[in-house]
């Protein structure tokens, strides 16, 4: 019984609270510079109008967000730098993409043609933050191979000149390689278009 009258006396605060909030006027019909302590009727809300009634006497309908953005100089400018970032990176992104999704195209442990070697080093590892520590010694070829620690994915290693291998992201280099031909707008477009930093 002492538990119910305990538990009964802790409630009523936020009963009080409750009661409080329910004689509380709209947020709908607060003026701000109202004192009473009535809360105006609610008007009915209208249903949209269409057609002609849409630009009666409150003027036209104002214009869709995106045709205002379309005339702002400054994203007008980025649209365009957007265009062109995502034009220059779409050949190695998609070689890239073919590499490794691709299990006709490469076996896992497999080394790269010639000439994709080629355009993986230039395009891409040229542009790793750390692109000479993964060479290390020496690059003797770039291979596809599944990722020691996530055994699902694969990736690109750098296979250097004494035997050893080690992996590096493609998607680092991209962001390296936009942060170092594109500075002005590199940090908007790697936040709008990768998914991880």
């Amino acid at each position: 019984m002492a538990f119910a009258a305990a538990l009964l006396l802790r409630g009523i605060p936020l009963l009080r609270a409750r009661a409080r909030y329910a004689r509380a006027p709209s947020w709908r019909h607060f003026s701000g510079l109202s004192t009473s302590d009535e809360s105006p009727s609610p008007e009915p809300l209208a249903p949209p109008a269409t057609g002609n009634a849409a630009a009666g006497a409150k003027g036209p309908a104002p214009p869709p967000l995106s045709k205002v953005w379309g005339e702002e100089p400054e994203y007008k400018r980025w649209k365009d730098k957007e265009k062109e970032i995502l034009n220059d990176i779409e050949p190695i992104t998609t070689l890239t993409k073919e590499i490794l999704h691709s299990n006709s195209r490469y076996m896992d442990g497999e080394r790269l043609s010639e000439e994709d070697e080629k355009a993986v080093v230039a395009k891409l590892l040229a542009y790793h933050p750390h692109s000479e520590d993964k060479i290390g010694c020496g690059l003797d070829s770039v291979m596809v191979d599944r990722h020691p620690q996530f055994r699902k994915s694969r990736c690109l290693f750098v296979v250097r000149t004494d035997g050893g291998w080690i992996d590096f992201s493609y998607q680092k280099c991209l962001r390296a390689y936009i942060r170092d031909k594109y500075p002005s707008y590199a940090e908007r477009f790697i936040r709008e278009h990768f998914k991880r930093s």
